[in-house]
């Protein structure tokens, strides 16, 4: 497994070795105790699956005072993928790093807690795999705007299929201080 740093600290891309011939391909998913050397020790609590069509962009969303970190990838098609800091105090709050994660190409992608994550559909479909930290929280779920301009992400899609949570989300400097995680160093 080749382990790729991004533009975040803590936000991690993975490319699994991948064994294949004519009858197919094998790779690991996931290899606790190679997360655990590299100092991650995550503990899935919940998976989930969703298939959404070209253009759809879901997120940004984030859980608080219950942060999910997320270990996604895709299992059909191809999504930009992109996490944003959020943590206050974090010297880089407000900052984004983004990855093409495919079917095709196998990566998977590590977004600690206290990082708002979302993604566009760039293929056709695209079935994407999430194990989460922590389980689904109603009363902690948030979301902060896919195109808010503090952010300037630079999305590749000028008029993305959104839902009306996403589509209404508040700007990230609207969002109250407490509703926010913290950074700890």
């Amino acid at each position: 497994m080749k382990v790729v740093e991004t533009g975040l600290p803590g936000c991690l891309v993975f490319e699994p070795r991948v064994f294949g011939d004519e009858r197919g391909y094998f790779y690991e998913s996931f290899n606790h105790d190679k997360l655990a050397a590299i100092g991650l020790q995550p503990r899935f609590v919940q998976g989930n699956v969703s298939r959404s069509s070209r253009g759809v962009l879901r997120g940004l969303h984030y859980q608080w005072p219950k942060p999910q970190g997320k270990f996604v990838s895709v299992l059909e098609g191809e999504v930009w993928d992109v996490a944003v800091d959020i943590r206050r105090g974090s010297p880089t709050f407000g900052r984004w790093t983004a990855v093409v994660i495919s079917a095709e190409n196998k990566r998977q992608f590590w977004i600690p807690e206290g990082f708002a994550h979302g993604f566009v559909v760039l293929s056709e479909h695209a079935t994407f795999n999430y194990l989460c930290t922590a389980t689904y929280d109603p009363q902690a779920d948030a979301a902060l705007r896919w195109d808010d301009a503090d952010l300037a992400i630079d999305w590749p899609v000028g008029a993305p299929s959104l839902s009306a949570k996403d589509a209404n989300a508040p700007f990230l400097a609207d969002i109250p201080a407490e509703r926010l995680p913290v950074y700890a160093a």
